[in-house]
């Protein structure tokens, strides 16, 4: 009997540039300042991307831009928070809710990350470190650098 073996190695090919972003801005003034930095026009998207924990469920907000040559610029949060409330007895007489916050990545290897600029259907002249360098020019962003798909443990959350 015949052993027929399938390559799929087409499907596997990364075909988009991610670069990490390290601001304390708020996401849509980050976004106005990569829009008139960049000449692009990201823009809220009306989806955020749901994650769900333990402790509850968390959003993560997206700013989108498509160019003419279909090329899709994707801003999303990395950080966002979880409040969970928990009922606790402190006293015999009194019980007290307490609010326990809990810290939520999209990718959790890059803690210290605020933002992703993910950016797809990339053509092959495509540079990504013009864009890192359009991105350091601004004054609010303290520093921005490309990161290795390989080095990624959670690639599945990029996935959206």
């Amino acid at each position: 009997m015949a052993i027929h073996k399938l390559l799929i190695d087409d499907f596997i090919t990364i075909d988009y540039g991610l670069i990490a972003i390290h601001s304390s801005l708020e996401d849509y003034r980050l976004a106005y300042f990569i829009n008139r930095e960049l000449s692009v026009l990201l823009e809220k998207s009306s989806e955020d991307i749901g994650f769900t924990i333990r402790e509850g469920e968390s959003c993560f907000s997206r700013y989108v831009y498509e160019d003419a040559n279909d090329t899709l610029w994707n801003l999303v949060q990395n950080r966002n928070s979880v409040v969970s409330s928990q009922t606790g007895i402190t006293s015999l007489f009194e019980q007290t809710g307490i609010n326990v916050t809990t810290s939520v990545f999209l990718l959790p290897e890059l803690k210290k990350v605020d933002y992703i600029l993910k950016i797809e259907n990339t053509p092959d002249v495509f540079a990504l470190d013009d864009v890192v360098e359009s991105l350091l020019a601004i004054k609010h962003i303290t520093t921005a650098y490309t990161i290795d798909h390989s080095k990624l443990k959670s690639k599945n959350n990029l996935i959206f």
